[in-house]
């Protein structure tokens, strides 16, 4: 199909060639001056500039990312299944993930009675958790054996075998008193000192003249 040449155009040459030299000319008059950066914020330091210390990051992204690793031998672990259940919800605190393996823990929550023949897997479970760590006895058969206590058996306490720092009394003890223990905790590490201190250098004596 052949296009006819001899058509006629809608708007002439002269007329269009017009029309965008105006639309140019109203652009360059209105690009004088510039357009005021809508994210001004930016500019502004005193709201980029936050002052604060590594101890204070650190710990911070550490107590808001507690990961239990799971060691329960005895009953007090279904009053944390009810403390990680949506009434209580524990994971309000950063600490839904619960870890199979103790490499990617860094809380024990030690909830139950323990036995001798049982304890030295308790220790390699700790022992096995990286750098740093904390331990919760949960109950009064992780603080000091319990009812159990007189029995030859019985572990009379966590913290014969591992550092506890926080106890959680009861028997068992409410998910409410778990998660006051957690809170507790949180304040815990909230004050630990992440870098060492400098050693002090004795500057040299100026020698007199």
């Amino acid at each position: 199909m052949e296009i006819d040449k001899d058509k006629p155009y809608i708007y002439s040459d002269v007329e269009l060639d017009s029309h965008e030299g105006r639309i140019i000319e109203d652009t360059k008059a209105a690009g004088i001056e510039s357009i005021p950066d809508p994210d001004g914020w930016l500019e502004e330091t005193r709201r980029n500039i936050l002052l604060t210390s590594v101890d204070a990051v650190i710990n911070w992204a550490r107590r808001s990312s507690l990961w239990p690793a799971i060691c329960f031998p005895a009953c007090c672990a279904f009053e944390f299944i009810a403390a990680e259940g949506p009434r209580f919800d524990l994971s309000r605190f950063g600490m839904e993930i619960l870890r199979a393996s103790p490499r990617q823990a860094d809380l024990m929550i030690t909830a139950g009675t323990l036995t001798w023949k049982m304890a030295p897997n308790v220790r390699r479970i700790y022992d096995q958790m990286p750098e740093p760590k904390w331990v919760i006895a949960m109950g009064a058969c992780g603080i000091s054996g319990g009812i159990f206590r007189s029995s030859y058996a019985v572990v009379p306490g966590y913290n014969k075998i591992v550092p506890v720092d926080v106890y959680v009394p009861g028997c068992p003890p409410r998910p409410e008193a778990l998660i006051y223990a957690v809170q507790m905790l949180q304040k815990k590490i909230a004050k630990e000192h992440v870098v060492p201190d400098l050693p002090k250098f004795k500057m040299p004596e100026i020698p007199r003249l």
